[in-house]
């Protein structure tokens, strides 16, 4: 891909999952769209991916229908035709007795490791592609981890939600709700937990080595050590590739929420979409926000100029995300159907479009 230039318009597509189908809003200056879709009606999309490593970019959709059950489609021309194979993509092998019911994250490998891509999954499980997302195999390391049958479901599931390939070694963070933050060293062979210092208070045991409601982990773009962490109560960040974590919830008005997003190219920058709590799970007092940290947490911004005074619906985990133009944009979906867009960094937002079904997955694409 091209590098994207400042100051130059930039061609941008933001894919938009939701509970009855996939939309595709398309633009030339990431301020007014074009709304195509949808594609898969009736089938929900929670999870999305772009796949920038080839000459061309390739969407990879997890597709869940109610008769037809869960599979990865593929479309190599930006929406306008997709495949999916007969048999389904993602499978669990006959002596694990388990079915894929959802396909929580796609999430292609680094750039050194092009046609790997790694699908988290319901019930709790990785899945690695060799081939660009199209055939994947069970990571057995962590199937059989002897922690598996003491995970719990979290509200949405028992789910791998979030998979982070390193690219600086062969290390792989997976979180799960719930279960905790996970790590390999060995590109998924072993694993260990690493929740130190995460507190799961709706536990007889508040600091548990696993078992936390994880729900979000990004990585920082300058330090691949750095990670970042929303959970079911508490905002957190690590300089350890997950040894030790510290709260960085000070400074925002609620430490519940699902949305944590880290700057593709600027060190220390990121941002979360706090909800008042877990009982609650609406913007604080009902008036939403994104906030913005660029000192790795340490302090907060808040950003609500063209958001709606009042709106009472969450955005979930993987309903967020962040283009790699510059300066970057930001979108994301709430369960009430609309998209918001920013074209400089969470600064201001307009509304992309409304009246989709509850958005579960949004991913950006600038070109």
């Amino acid at each position: 891909m091209d590098e994207v230039t400042a100051g130059h318009p930039v061609p941008a597509v933001v894919a938009i999952g939701t509970r009855k189908g996939l939309w595709l809003a398309t633009s030339s200056d990431r301020r007014n769209w074009t709304l195509s879709g949808p594609e898969f009606a009736m089938a929900e999309v929670p999870s999305l991916a772009f796949d920038t490593r080839t000459d061309t970019p390739r969407l990879l959709a997890g597709v869940r229908s109610e008769w037809w059950g869960t599979n990865v489609a593929v479309s190599d021309d930006l929406g306008k035709t997709w495949q999916e194979p007969e048999a389904p993509a993602i499978a669990f092998p006959a002596d694990t007795g388990a079915t894929l019911e959802r396909i929580w994250q796609l999430r292609p490998d680094t750039e050194d490791r092009p046609g790997v891509v790694w699908a988290g999954c319901e019930p709790i499980s990785v899945f690695r592609s060799a081939d660009g997302g199209k055939h994947f195999e069970l990571v057995r390391g962590l199937w059989d981890h002897p922690h598996r049958t003491r995970w719990g479901a979290g509200y949405g599931g028992p789910a791998a939600h979030t998979v982070l390939p390193s690219p600086a070694d062969d290390s792989v963070h997976v979180a799960i709700s719930s279960g905790g933050v996970y790590r390999s060293d060995d590109r998924g062979e072993s694993w260990d937990a690493f929740n130190t210092g995460i507190i799961a208070d709706f536990m007889p045991e508040h600091y548990p080595e696993f078992g936390q409601c994880v729900h979000k982990v990004a990585r920082d773009a300058g330090n691949p050590q750095r990670l970042y962490a929303q959970n079911h109560g508490g905002v957190y960040r690590s300089d350890d590739a997950g040894g030790q974590w510290v709260s960085i919830a000070d400074g925002l008005p609620a430490d519940f929420g699902f949305v944590m997003l880290a700057h593709p190219t600027r060190p220390d920058t990121i941002w979360t979409i706090p909800l008042g709590s877990a009982g609650e799970r609406n913007p604080p007092q009902g008036h939403p926000a994104v906030y913005r940290s660029t000192d790795a947490g340490s302090s907060w911004e808040r950003h609500d100029a063209g958001l709606p005074a009042y709106d009472f619906n969450a955005v979930l985990r993987d309903a967020a995300d962040v283009d790699r133009a510059d300066p970057a944009g930001i979108y994301f979906g709430t369960r009430g159907g609309e998209v918001y867009a920013s074209s400089d960094e969470g600064e201001s937002f307009s509304l992309l479009t409304a009246n989709l079904p509850d958005v579960l997955c949004v991913r950006a694409l600038a070109l």
